[in-house]
């Protein structure tokens, strides 16, 4: 009942979004009452907070076998490719994670942004190893982070959304590929 409930709420935050969307409606499309979404879940926040952070496992998940690369440098280019490939076969998941508006506030709800956090400190955790080989000297942890991070989730946002058609003599998918072989680039150069 819990996963039939999670996939008819996905379904519904994202053709209506997050504030659009009631525990009524969730109960309407599976074919029961609002009261049994209640005996699962406290209200749509905690159904959304348990997508996001599905999401977020699933994507765990795929970056787990990077933990065997020994040279941080590939660990980071080959997590990029994972987070890519990620938002390409996942757009409804991608949008759910970065995309929705939805009351996530880390502020109020440290909890709640935990798995972002996890994610985000995993990146500065290979960008340190990477930094204890001798790349990215000088360079200030948080500030390149949240570099890689904005510049993978800018690809990874216009093509989840569908926004690449300002370029239209080009496949999404060889922009994609060929911009973050830019983007790789740029970093060894750093």
């Amino acid at each position: 009942m819990r996963s039939l409930i999670l996939e008819a709420a996905k379904e519904i935050f994202l053709k209506k979004g997050y504030f659009e969307t009631s525990m009524r409606n969730i109960a309407e499309r599976i074919e029961y009452s609002p009261g049994t979404l209640y005996l699962y879940f406290k209200d749509k926040n905690e159904i959304f907070h348990a997508l996001h952070e599905g999401a977020f496992q699933k994507l765990f998940e795929q970056m787990a076998p990077l933990e065997f690369v020994s040279d941080p440098f590939e660990r980071l280019k080959a997590m990029g490719k994972v987070y890519m490939e990620f938002a390409r076969k996942n757009k409804d998941l991608y949008d759910l994670m970065f995309i929705e508006k939805a009351p996530l506030d880390i502020k109020g709800d440290k909890e709640k942004m935990e798995m972002t956090c996890r994610s985000f400190h995993y990146l500065q955790q290979v960008i340190s190893e990477c930094q204890a080989k001798g790349r990215f000297k000088g360079k200030d942890l948080d500030y390149l982070s949240f570099l890689i991070w904005a510049a993978m989730h800018g690809m990874c946002a216009l093509y989840s959304r569908e926004r690449m058609d300002v370029i239209t003599d080009k496949d999404p998918e060889n922009i994609m590929k060929h911009s973050y072989q830019y983007f790789v680039n740029i970093l060894e150069t750093v």
